[in-house]
C-alpha cells in the first residue's frame, strides 16, 4: 500500500511519520498542494492507495486576516488532492484531518452526528474542506483537538476555553488505529475528560499564567472545543 502523508513538518504530521516512516511525505517546497498540474501529476506518477492529509493553514487570526491564503490552502489544496485520488485511484481511502472547531462551540461535547456551525474563517475552510470528501468512495474525516509535547508558546493560558485536548503523538497513534479498523465517514479522536486550555498547558509548562476571555481581543474563537464520540474510543491524556 503506498500512502501520501501531507504536512508532515507540522505537529501531528511529524508524529505521524513516526508511525508510518514508508509514508511518501515530500515538503512543501517539492509537493505545493495548491498547484494543480503539479498535484495531478504527482498522483499520475504514482499510485497512491491511502492519502492522510494533515497540511492546513490553521490560525485563526492568519486565516482572517489572508482569507484567500486560507482558501487556497485549506479549501483548493484538499479539493486538488481528493481529484487526484478521485481519478487515479477511485478505490483509494483518504483520510482527512479536521477539528473541534468545525462546531459553535456554544455548548461543547459535539459527537459525530452534532450540526457543526462554524464560529470564524479557519473553522469555515476546515468544514468546507470536509465537505470536498463526499465524492470518494472511502473516506474519513477526522475531528479531534490537540498539541504538541512541548513548551507552551505563549506566556498565557485561557481558563476559560475547554476541550478534550490529546497530545499530537495520541491523536497519530488514534488515526492509525482508526485506519487500521478501516474506518469511513466521521470520527472524533478524543481525550477522556474535557479541560481548560490552562489545565492543558500546565502538563509541559509549570509557569504558564492564567487569562481569561475578557483579556483577548481579535477573530471570534470557538469556547468549548469539547468533542465526544460515538463511534471510537476515548484516549487518556495522562497516558
Amino acid at each position: 500500500m503506498t500512502l501520501l502523508l501531507t504536512g508532515v513538518t507540522g505537529t501531528l504530521g511529524s508524529d505521524l511519520k513516526k508511525l508510518f516512516p514508508e509514508a511518501i511525505s515530500p515538503s512543501h517546497s517539492k509537493f505545493d498542494i495548491c498547484n494543480k498540474p503539479k498535484v495531478d501529476e504527482f498522483f499520475k506518477n504514482n499510485q497512491i492507495d491511502l492519502v492522510i492529509h494533515t497540511a492546513a493553514l490553521t490560525t485563526v487570526r492568519g486565516c482572517e486576516e489572508d482569507k484567500i491564503l486560507a482558501t487556497k490552502i485549506n479549501v483548493e489544496g484538499t479539493k486538488n488532492l481528493v481529484d487526484g485520488l478521485f481519478h487515479s485511484n477511485p478505490d483509494g481511502y483518504f483520510v482527512y484531518i479536521s477539528t473541534a472547531c468545525v462546531f459553535d462551540g456554544d455548548s461543547g461535547m459535539y459527537n459525530e452526528t452534532s450540526i457543526p456551525s462554524p464560529k470564524n474563517f479557519y473553522s469555515s475552510t476546515k468544514l468546507l474542506g470536509e465537505y470536498e470528501l463526499k465524492k470518494l468512495k472511502r473516506s474519513l474525516v477526522i475531528r479531534t483537538n490537540f498539541t504538541g509535547r512541548k513548551k507552551w508558546p505563549y506566556p498565557k493560558a485561557f481558563t476559560d476555553r475547554f476541550g478534550t485536548y490529546l497530545f499530537s503523538d495520541q491523536v497519530a497513534k488514534g488515526i492509525k488505529e482508526v485506519i487500521e479498523d478501516n474506518l469511513d465517514g466521521i470520527v472524533h479522536i478524543v481525550g477522556e475528560k474535557r479541560i481548560s486550555m490552562f489545565e492543558l498547558a500546565k502538563y509541559t509548562t509549570n509557569d504558564i499564567g492564567p487569562m481569561t476571555m475578557d483579556e483577548y481581543s481579535g477573530p471570534d474563537l470557538t469556547i468549548d472545543m469539547s468533542l465526544d464520540t460515538k463511534r471510537w474510543k476515548k484516549y487518556d491524556l495522562e497516558s
